[in-house]
């Protein structure tokens, strides 16, 4: 009986001790800190809204400065492409610059006659222009980084100025299209191999 008794106590005793344990804890409210922050929450200080400009390449000495795909910054008003696609490799290969409804045009090393290839090209961008009289455009002249700053400012304007009368042989007015240069100032790749030289010997059309 004694037996049955310590067995009886025991079997009480270990049932409070598991009832104690399943009480719930009290968790204190979430407060975000370091790196463990909530995706879209303010950090640092800034303000919502706030739009800070990330350390470029070519800031402090760490080689040359890339920006973004217009003259904006962005791929164009009304572009189809997320941020992410149009800072592609694939999706600069393919529009440079220019805004999405426009192509951009590759010349030869120290060359700006607009060459066979790029003819379709040009005739695109010379139809969109034609069909869309209320579009100005700006021609942007590009050049790699070989040769002086001041070479290429002018290779890149007579790369500008080419194209500007390839259009206007379209028929779009003169008055319409205005050309700048940025010679070898805004490569969108920056390797040294021909590959990139290639890419970054380029026209871009920017609407206005």
């Amino acid at each position: 009986m004694e037996k049955l008794s310590r067995i009886f106590l025991l079997t009480m005793l270990a049932c409070a001790l598991l009832l104690t344990g399943c009480k719930s804890k009290q968790v204190g409210p979430y407060t975000p800190t370091g790196n463990n922050r909530p995706e879209g929450s303010l950090t640092d200080g800034f303000r919502e809204g706030q739009i800070t400009e990330e350390m470029r390449p070519g800031q402090d000495g760490f080689g040359p400065s890339t920006e973004g795909l217009d003259a904006t910054g962005g791929a164009g008003t009304g572009s189809l492409f997320s941020n992410a696609d149009s800072q592609s490799d694939a999706y600069k290969r393919e529009h440079g610059r220019s805004s999405p409804e426009m192509k951009p045009i590759y010349f030869d090393f120290d060359q700006s006659v607009v060459r066979a290839d790029q003819i379709p090209s040009m005739e695109h961008n010379g139809s969109y222009l034609i069909n869309n009289p209320a579009r100005n455009v700006v021609v942007e002249g590009n050049t790699d980084y070989r040769g002086t700053n001041e070479y290429n400012l002018a290779l890149g304007e007579r790369r500008a100025a080419s194209a500007k009368s390839y259009l206007m042989e379209l028929g779009v007015a003169e008055s319409r299209i205005r050309t700048i240069s940025y010679g070898e100032e805004r490569p969108l790749f920056l390797g040294e191999n021909e590959g990139d030289y290639a890419y970054n010997r380029r026209a871009d059309f920017v609407l206005e």
